[in-house]
C-alpha cells in the first residue's frame, strides 16, 4: 500500500517554488492567486514558513527567502557527489556509443572536466578529470555560454581573446553569438573541429528544475566514427543520461503528488 503524501508540505514548496529572480518577495495575496489558496491559508502558511526561518518578513504581509535555506542547500552540495552520479552514465554512454565522453563544470573563464569515461578507442587528445578547456571553440564550452544571463555573456566576451585554433574556430563574435542562441533554443551544442583538428563532440546540458545549468554531458572522437548519424544517436544517448543524472539529484517524484497537492 502506497503511504500518502503529505498536501502541506507539498504546497509549502508550491510557495518557495513562487520566487524567482524577478520576483523576490512574496505576499499572501500573491500566494492566493498563483496557488488557489484562500486568503488565510496563505497567510497561516507564510507564517509558518517564517517561523522556521525558510521565509523572512521584510515588511508587513511581506516576505522574502530565508537563509535556512542556504543552509539547507549547503549540506545537499557537500553529501551530494555529483561526480559518483555522473561516472556510471558516462560508462553506460561510452559503452552503447563507443566512443569517449565526459562532463564538465564551469569556473568563468574555461569549461572544467569533472567526470570521463576513455573511449575503447586511441584518442590523441588527453583529456582528464581537472582538465580545463576553452569555452568558445568546444560543445562544453557552448552550452555554457548559452545558458549565461546576458551580461555575464557579454563579461565573457569582453575579456576572452577568439583565437583561431583550428581552421573552423568561430572567432567572429557575431557568429559565436548567433551559434548559443541556437545552442540555447535546442538545449544541443556542437564542436566541429573547432579547438583540435581530427575531434568533433555533441553535448546536452544537465537542468536543475529552476533552468539552471548544474553540468554538461557530451561524447567526443574523430569525425570518421562520429557522423552526423552517429552525433545525432550520441545526442539522444546523452539526453537519457541526463534525466537519469536529474534523478539521481532530485530523486523521483511520486505519482501522487498531484493529489496531495489537490488535498
Amino acid at each position: 500500500m502506497t503511504t500518502p503524501l503529505n498536501g502541506s508540505v507539498v504546497k509549502a514548496f508550491g510557495i518557495l517554488n513562487l520566487f524567482h529572480a524577478s520576483r523576490a518577495e512574496i505576499t499572501a495575496g500573491y500566494v492566493q492567486q498563483n496557488l488557489g489558496m484562500n486568503f488565510i491559508t496563505a497567510h497561516r502558511f507564510l507564517r509558518t514558513l517564517e517561523s522556521v526561518g525558510a521565509l523572512v518578513a521584510v515588511d508587513k504581509g511581506r516576505y522574502r527567502l530565508g537563509y535556512a535555506l542556504v543552509d539547507l542547500s549547503q549540506k545537499a552540495t557537500e553529501e551530494t557527489n555529483l561526480a559518483a552520479i555522473l561516472q556510471p552514465q558516462l560508462i553506460g554512454v561510452t559503452k552503447d556509443i563507443q566512443e569517449a565522453s565526459m562532463a564538465t563544470g564551469f569556473d568563468g573563464q574555461m569549461v572544467v572536466c569533472i567526470a570521463k569515461a576513455a573511449s575503447p578507442h586511441p584518442l590523441f587528445v588527453d583529456i582528464r578529470v581537472g582538465s580545463k578547456l576553452e569555452a568558445y571553440c568546444t560543445a562544453h564550452g557552448k552550452l555554457w555560454l548559452a545558458f549565461m544571463d546576458e551580461a555575464k555573456l557579454d563579461q565573457y566576451l569582453d575579456a576572452v581573446v577568439l583565437k583561431q585554433a583550428t581552421p573552423a574556430s568561430i572567432v567572429d563574435r557575431d557568429k559565436l553569438l548567433d551559434e548559443l542562441r541556437e545552442v540555447r533554443r535546442t538545449k544541443t551544442a556542437y564542436n566541429y573541429e573547432e579547438r583540435d583538428a581530427g575531434i568533433v563532440a555533441v553535448a546536452v546540458p544537465v537542468l536543475g528544475r529552476t533552468g539552471k545549468l548544474i553540468c554538461g554531458l557530451s561524447v567526443f572522437g574523430p569525425p570518421h566514427r562520429l557522423n552526423e548519424a552517429t552525433l545525432s544517436t550520441a545526442a539522444d544517448r546523452l539526453r537519457s543520461a541526463a534525466q537519469a543524472v536529474i534523478s539521481g539529484l532530485y530523486g523521483s517524484p511520486s505519482p501522487d503528488i498531484r493529489a496531495a497537492d489537490a488535498d
